[in-house]
């Protein structure tokens, strides 16, 4: 690494301290070193800059798509011929239905996405406020992950999804009243087969606490739910949660398996509203490299296998399929959903919007040096969840002018319009 790219990231750090959030590379430079592949060194930049402005950067930076040769980063969109755009004053309807069956509340959130699950051990306390506050301002939702449900959540827990997972941990009956979505995680797409590792070192007296645990002693999560192995268990599962709180809807996270349509059609069956497709794209610095660079298939090839399967099976309407695992962008979210998908889940591109860089720190010690997935007292403190919440909606609110833009471009009027259609789509060799 060249002496200028260690000023910046010294200069940076010294920022944090002093609690000045900002990214010096952008004054003085790209830090050729910062990124990888899929998160470029201009994707970091132009995500933490989305977060300061609500808009996506005027300059340079390049914004849409990362440099991995494959997967998104192949597919492009072919838009109509300028003169077919529709007016900048048309009105665009980016709402998603989460529950499409004929029983049930219905919730309905006015934008395509909501934040997926980041467990208290995984990242701090303030980050899961921050997340919460976000998804209040926007009518949306953040999910607990699986590490119990904080005190300070509860004022938010019309925007908070449940999750039950299969260590249980902090899964209790008043957190599942809480929750007007609870979720199954059966499997994680960053490591499927694998479940969850918390290490020592971030299980701290109040993690501990909330995980009903033992303090500094790593947490495993098995795999999969030792109770569940059919889709009769499965329901089995679903009418627990039903019973506890009747007016909860119920998603379900799955990996993407071979046979992820039947995964998809099992899931239906057994009455769940939500299935949320995770892609090995996604996971922070805890999920094996060779997990998710080798196992399961790429979200691009499962959302439209179980898009397809499941209108041949005349019941694609009734089930909300989010997609999740990697999505960096606008342009990613609108591929997705063009591949198949009604929306889908965010995660490391909220952590970007707040100061994540990748460095893949997440599970060491005392964990990330910005205060992002740490659960140690002192660094904590470098995220105020005001601050926070202010640049996560600043994130969406970047994303919603793109996606209308991209709508527009199609002559779209509607994100549902744009759901499973492949042929807006164009794969650049």
């Amino acid at each position: 690494m060249q002496n200028d790219e260690l000023m910046i990231i010294e200069k940076h750090t010294e920022n944090l301290r002093k609690g000045f959030h900002v990214w010096p590379a952008l004054k003085y430079g790209k830090i050729r070193a910062m990124g990888d592949a899929r998160w470029t060194a201009d994707l970091l930049l132009a995500t933490w800059e989305q977060g300061e402005t609500g808009a996506p950067p005027t300059h340079e930076l390049e914004y849409r798509t990362g440099a991995s040769k494959g997967g998104f980063d192949k597919l492009d969109f072919n838009f109509l011929p300028e003169s077919q755009w529709l007016p900048l004053d048309t009105p665009f309807d980016l709402s998603v239905s989460l529950n499409k069956r004929s029983e049930g509340q219905k919730i309905v959130i006015p934008i395509p996405f909501y934040g997926g699950g980041m467990s208290y051990g995984s990242i701090s306390e303030n980050i899961m406020l921050s997340r919460a506050m976000a998804a209040l301002k926007w009518g949306t939702f953040t999910s607990t992950g699986e590490g119990g449900y904080p005190p300070s959540l509860v004022p938010y827990k019309e925007h908070v999804i449940t999750q039950v997972a299969t260590g249980m941990f902090g899964v209790r009956e008043e957190t599942i009243q809480y929750a007007p979505i609870v979720e199954f995680k059966y499997a994680q797409g960053a490591k499927p087969g694998l479940g969850g590792h918390l290490l020592g070192d971030k299980t701290t007296v109040a993690v501990a606490k909330m995980r009903e645990s033992v303090p500094w002693v790593s947490l495993f999560s098995p795999f999969p739910f030792h109770s569940v192995y059919s889709v009769e268990d499965h329901k089995k599962h679903i009418d627990w949660i039903n019973t506890v709180n009747p007016q909860a809807l119920i998603a379900v996270k799955v990996s993407t398996p071979i046979d992820i349509d039947m995964v998809a059609v099992g899931s239906f069956y057994a009455n769940a509203h939500i299935l949320q497709i995770d892609g090995g794209y996604g996971g922070t610095g805890a999920a094996p490299e060779i997990a998710k660079k080798n196992i399961a298939m790429p979200i691009e090839y499962a959302i439209p296998k179980v898009h397809r399967y499941l209108t041949a099976e005349g019941i694609r309407n009734e089930l909300t399929i989010m997609a999740s695992g990697g999505l960096r962008s606008a342009y990613d979210i609108a591929k997705i959903i063009a591949l198949g998908a009604d929306g889908c889940v965010l995660g490391t591109a909220e952590l970007v919007a707040l100061g994540c860089t990748r460095c893949a720190n997440c599970e060491r010690g005392r964990g990330c040096p910005f205060g992002l997935t740490t659960t140690d007292p002192e660094l904590q403190q470098l995220v105020d969840p005001e601050w926070g919440a202010k640049r996560i909606s600043n994130l969406y609110a970047s994303y919603v002018k793109q996606l209308k833009d991209i709508l527009r471009k199609l002559g779209l009027k509607s994100i549902s319009e744009l759901r499973g259609r492949t042929d807006f789509l164009v794969y650049r060799p």
